[in-house]
C-alpha cells in the first residue's frame, strides 16, 4: 500500500479505507507493507496525531520521514516526483511484491507509479487524478463542470502544478493496470474529465460490526434527533442544515465531527437550543449516535466519490436523507434505505416523514442494512478485489513470459 495518509497520520476517509483494507488482508493471511508520508501530515497538521490505530501483526508500517520537513511535500506537490523519498523506490523495486496498490498520491508523487514490477492498482478516493484541488470544487464556490485548473488553484491559494501540463500524469498512469473507483458516478466523472487508464468500480467497504455489542444498556436521547456525521468543512454542507433547523426548532440536530469549519458553524448555531455539537467521537460513540438518531442527513455540496457515512448508518439500521449530488443518490437508490432531496423543501418534507413515522424509519433502516450486507462489507469487496487481481495477473503473465523468451533468445 502506498498512500500519502495512513491512520493516525491521516485526516479522513481515504486513510481509513487503506487501514481497513490492509488489516483485512492481513487477517486473511497476506503480508502487507504500508508506505505513507509522515512529513506531509506534520506539514498540514502542525503536530503529531492523537489516537490509537492498532495494526495486525502482518501489517508493517513504513513512514516516510525525510528530515527536511515541509520541503519534501512542497517539492513533491510542485514536481510530481517523490523528492526526498528515495527509500520508497528502493523498497518497491527490491521486495518483489505481488501487488502494489496506490491510493492518495498527491504528496507521495505521481512518478512513484513507475516503481517496481507487480500488478498495480490505484484507488481514486478523491478526484485528484483529474483535479489538482482534489474534489472538483471550483473557485471555492461551486462544483466543477468545466476545467479552469490554473485559475482555480490560484483562487484556492495553492501553487499551480505545472507538471500536469507535461504529460507526466498520463505516462505514469500507463504503469497502472487498473484504477479502482468506489462508485459508478466517480468512474464516469473520471472518464468525462479525461482519465486515460482502465477503470473499474469496486465500492468501498465497512467491516461488519461484531455481534457482541451491548446495545441493551444504551440510553435513548431525551429528545429525538437527526444526525450529521463527518469532517466539518464547508463542502460537507452542515451550514445548510443549521439554517434549516434554525427555522424548525421542533426538530433537533446533532453534529458529530471536527474540522476547520467547526468554529464558524458553532457561531451560526449560537442560541439554537435544538442544535448540539458532539465533537469527534470514538467508534463506539458514533455507533450509539447512529442507532439513536431518527436518520442521518448527508448534505454535501461537492461531488462525493462514495458516501461512507451512509454505509455506516446502514450498518446500524439507520435511514438516510442525502443530497442529490455525486455518488450519494447512487447508494440510496441501490438500497432503498432513505430519501434523496434536491431542495430545502424536499429535505424538510423527508424530515417530517421520518420524525412522525416509526414503522417507515424501521423499514428504511432494514432496507439499508440488507444492502450493507449485500454490497458494502468486506466480503463482497474482497471477492471483487481478488477477482480483479487474478484477471490482471493472467493478462500480464503472457507478456512476462514473452519478455523472458526474448531475453533468452538474445542471450543465446
Amino acid at each position: 500500500m502506498v498512500t500519502t495518509f495512513y491512520p493516525p497520520y491521516s485526516f479522513g476517509g481515504d486513510g481509513m479505507q487503506v487501514y481497513r483494507l490492509s488489516n483485512e488482508l492481513a487477517r486473511r493471511g497476506h503480508s502487507v507493507d504500508v508506505f505513507y508520508c509522515e512529513d506531509s501530515f506534520l506539514f498540514m497538521n502542525g503536530k503529531h496525531p492523537e489516537g490509537d490505530f492498532p495494526n495486525h501483526e502482518r501489517v508493517t508500517l513504513n513512514p516516510l520521514r525525510s528530515g527536511v520537513g515541509m520541503l519534501s511535500p512542497l517539492l513533491t506537490q510542485q514536481t510530481g516526483i517523490p523528492i526526498f523519498k528515495g527509500r520508497l523506490k528502493a523498497a518497491l523495486e527490491k521486495n518483489r511484491y505481488d501487488v502494489i496498490h496506490y491510493h492518495n498520491m498527491s504528496l507521495i508523487g505521481i512518478a512513484a507509479l513507475s516503481y517496481g514490477a507487480a500488478v498495480k492498482l490505484y484507488t481514486a478516493h478523491e478526484h485528484w487524478l483529474v483535479c489538482p484541488m482534489h474534489i472538483l470544487w471550483k473557485f471555492n464556490r461551486e462544483v466543477c463542470t468545466a476545467k479552469s485548473c490554473t485559475m482555480c488553484q490560484l483562487a484556492g491559494k495553492r501553487p499551480p502544478q505545472l507538471w500536469r501540463k507535461t504529460g507526466l500524469l498520463d505516462r505514469m498512469l500507463g504503469h497502472v493496470d487498473c484504477v479502482i473507483s468506489p462508485s459508478r458516478f466517480t468512474m464516469q466523472k473520471h472518464l468525462e474529465m479525461g482519465l486515460k487508464a482502465p477503470i473499474k468500480c469496486i465500492p468501498n467497504f465497512l467491516p461488519r460490526p461484531v455481534d457482541n455489542a451491548d446495545t441493551a444498556n444504551e440510553k435513548p436521547s431525551a429528545r429525538p434527533f437527526f444526525l450529521f456525521a463527518g469532517r466539518l468543512e464547508f463542502v460537507k454542507g452542515a451550514h445548510r442544515l443549521i439554517e434549516l433547523f434554525k427555522n424548525h426548532p421542533e426538530y433537533d440536530l446533532k453534529i458529530a465531527g471536527d474540522g476547520p469549519y467547526r468554529e464558524t458553524l458553532e457561531k451560526r448555531a449560537a442560541n439554537c437550543r435544538n442544535i448540539e455539537f458532539l465533537g469527534r467521537l470514538s467508534q463506539e460513540e458514533i455507533g450509539i449516535a447512529y442507532r439513536s438518531a431518527l436518520a442521518l442527513i448527508v448534505p454535501s455540496i461537492c461531488y462525493e466519490t462514495f458516501g461512507m457515512t451512509i454505509v455506516e448508518a446502514f450498518s446500524n439500521k439507520t435511514p438516510v436523507i442525502a443530497n442529490d449530488l455525486g455518488a450519494l443518490p447512487e447508494i440510496i437508490e441501490e438500497s432503498g434505505g432513505g430519501y434523496v432531496y434536491r431542495s430545502d423543501e424536499e429535505l424538510i418534507l423527508a424530515v417530517r416523514k421520518l420524525a412522525s413515522d416509526a414503522p417507515l424509519r424501521a423499514e428504511l433502516g432494514q432496507n439499508g442494512h440488507r444492502a450493507f450486507l449485500k454490497y458494502w462489507n468486506e466480503e463482497p469487496h474482497l471477492e471483487q478485489y481478488f477477482t480483479l487481481i487474478e484477471s490482471l495477473r493472467t493478462q500480464k503473465k503472457p507478456v512476462q513470459e514473452s519478455a523472458r523468451e526474448v531475453g533468452t533468445s538474445a542471450i543465446a
